[in-house]
């Protein structure tokens, strides 16, 4: 879930990233720079959104964990 995520994230900032390289671009009158909606936005937000995405992960894991571990306690007590 973490990967597909991560990579979702990166096409999604990357999407954004060429056009707003593309209408800054456009506003200035000079050509394109492909590689700052890379380098800049796309491949730093995608590290941060897998990070993000790994740490929910984590946190939502160890809270299913825990509910079994309760429910299983119970379910022995009675």
């Amino acid at each position: 879930m973490t990967f597909i995520g991560t990579l979702l994230g990166f096409a999604i900032s990357l999407l954004l990233a060429i056009l707003g390289v593309v209408i800054v671009s456009a506003v200035r009158g000079v050509h394109p720079d492909m590689r700052i909606a890379y380098r800049v936005i796309a491949i730093p937000a995608a590290v941060v959104e897998g990070a993000v995405l790994f740490v929910l992960s984590l946190v939502m894991e160890i809270r299913h964990y825990r509910q079994n571990r309760t429910l299983s306690a119970i379910e022995k007590l009675s």
